[in-house]
């Protein structure tokens, strides 16, 4: 049998109408969180909300997340086979399961 990853991932549309959810994911050495995300959203739950847009490590910093308690980014961060934590920046504001508003806000289109 080939090892798998929990990926206990924070759900919901703000951080006090949502619930943990787990998801297993095969795991392969070398993988990071990010991979385990994608992985998700393709053969899981498409409805899995998280941002990113890189190719290299520190080029978009759009998948900075909690993982196991550490802001840290996903891109970066090796998936274990083991349970993880995956929940978003506690200090922004969430729009979405893993999205938080990361645009400043002068930048941010505004709502009549």
């Amino acid at each position: 049998m080939s090892e798998i990853a929990i990926l206990k991932i924070w759900r919901g549309p703000d951080k006090t109408a949502g619930c943990f959810e787990s998801y297993e994911v095969p795991y392969e050495p070398g993988q990071s969180v990010l991979d385990g995300l994608r992985w998700i959203r393709v053969h899981k739950d498409p409805t899995l909300a998280f941002r990113y847009s890189c190719i290299n490590a520190n080029a978009c910093k759009e998948c900075m997340m909690e993982i196991d308690g550490e802001t840290i980014y996903a891109c970066t961060t090796r998936l274990e086979p083991r349970n993880m934590t995956v929940e978003p920046l506690g200090n922004k504001k969430l729009v979405r399961d893993l999205v938080t508003e990361i645009a400043p806000p002068q930048e941010r289109l505004r709502q009549k």
